[in-house]
């Protein structure tokens, strides 16, 4: 129990919150079906007034696939990874898209970052490393966005390595 109260005492010295990027919001998405149902529907009565309808179910079905695949993507998008330091604990939670809850609890003294970097792209893959195993994390973020988590990571894995700092009164 003090344990606890020790822990919650403890000065954050990293937190972040990972998200899966969407760049399209929710009005960009009906001006895009709109736009695509509209040009679908006219090519497919230009098809239907030659003669050739049943090409017009087709395009009524490119619009239906293309609705499902930006659905199950926006659904995908509730997943995220938070990552949480003390100077005694590192923690990892990551929650599917289907709210599947994962956690990890480290020691952020015996934890160092590795990165795979690409000559071309920058930063592929980072994963904390401890006692051997390997954790993949911010595998939501582009090169550049996991260049600094991993700057900003790295600093406070830093600190919490060097310990408390006390001031010394004369």
């Amino acid at each position: 129990m003090a344990a606890d109260n020790a822990a919650s005492d403890e000065p954050t010295l990293f937190s972040a919150v990972l998200t899966p990027h969407r760049s399209l919001g929710r009005t960009g998405f009906i001006v895009l079906m709109c736009l695509v149902g509209g040009i679908s529907f006219i090519a497919g009565l230009v098809f239907f007034i030659a003669g050739a309808w049943p090409v017009m179910g087709f395009f009524g079905l490119d619009v239906l696939l293309i609705y499902i695949a930006f659905k199950v993507s926006y659904r995908t998008a509730a997943a995220y990874e938070q990552v949480t330091m003390t100077p005694s604990t590192l923690t990892v939670r990551k929650v599917s898209h289907r709210g599947r809850v994962a956690e990890w609890t480290l020691n952020p003294v015996w934890v160092r970052l590795q990165r795979e970097t690409n000559e071309e792209f920058g930063i592929e893959r980072l994963f904390l490393v401890s006692h051997g195993r390997r954790l993949p994390v911010a595998t939501f973020l582009g090169p550049a966005e996991k260049a600094s988590f991993a700057n900003a990571l790295s600093a406070a894995l830093g600190e919490a390595r060097r310990g408390p700092t006390r001031t010394v009164l004369n």
